[in-house]
């Protein structure tokens, strides 16, 4: 990825490819690149915005914009994304991932390949989804990951999202891993517990990366350490 290292380059914008660390959420990201830049330049205010939330136990690509480049922000969110990941089948939690713990434990003994092909393929194309009670959403003016940590249940509704391919790469039950490309809005946790609401024994994601943002892969990206010590390999 080619940064132009100029005061002016950054204000005219830029759009930077960053591999989000593991543990940071988006909202970190974004406000540590944007504290660099203007340390570095000494800019009073810069715009800095990403193209896409992940969530913090996930990691992979970002697209970070910086000054008149967030104007087209609303376009990069648009693209496809495409992920690997992988989920525990015999398990929910409810925050479908490992930032909560896991209860209900099922067995899953009587899962067979051919179930898992069935409910793979169930998932291929537009199909209604529910955002995790867990997301960055709003609601009535709420992030419903606020009112969630609170105690708080709030009524969600589905909506349409596209699955254009879903592979289940290995599968060593209860463990599956898996490869998915989708439209925008797509929460993949939601995939993964529907996937084991179809088998009738529980999902919830175990690890997850944002390999590709349209035609931006994650080979192209700089972690986030590389970008901050590029920045003072400038000074």
């Amino acid at each position: 990825m080619d940064i132009i290292h100029t005061k002016e380059a950054f204000l005219e914008g830029q759009l930077l490819l960053i591999d989000k660390p593991l543990t940071w959420t988006s909202f970190q990201v974004v406000n540590k690149m944007r504290w660099a830049i203007r340390k570095e330049f000494d800019i009073k205010k810069i715009k800095v915005g990403h193209a896409g939330t992940l969530d913090p136990l996930a990691t992979g690509l970002m697209l970070i914009c910086t000054g008149r480049m967030t104007k087209q922000i609303a376009q990069f969110m648009g693209m496809h994304k495409t992920y690997t990941g992988s989920f525990r089948l015999g398990a929910t939690t409810p925050s479908y991932d490992l930032e909560t713990s896991v209860s209900d434990p099922k067995p899953t003994d009587h899962i067979t390949a051919k179930m898992l092909e069935e409910v793979r393929t169930g998932f291929l194309g537009n199909i209604q989804q529910k955002p995790p009670l867990y997301a960055a959403i709003k609601k009535d003016g709420k992030r419903l990951y606020t009112l969630a940590r609170a105690g708080k249940t709030t009524e969600i509704p589905s909506r349409e999202v596209q699955i254009t391919n879903f592979e289940l790469t290995e599968t060593n039950v209860p463990d599956v891993s898996f490869s998915v490309s989708c439209s925008k809005g797509t929460y993949i946790r939601s995939l993964a517990h529907d996937f084991g609401q179809k088998l009738g024994c529980g999902a919830h994601l175990t690890s997850l990366k944002r390999t590709a943002i349209g035609s931006y892969p994650l080979s192209a990206a700089l972690t986030l350490d590389a970008f901050l010590h590029s920045l003072e390999a400038k000074s």
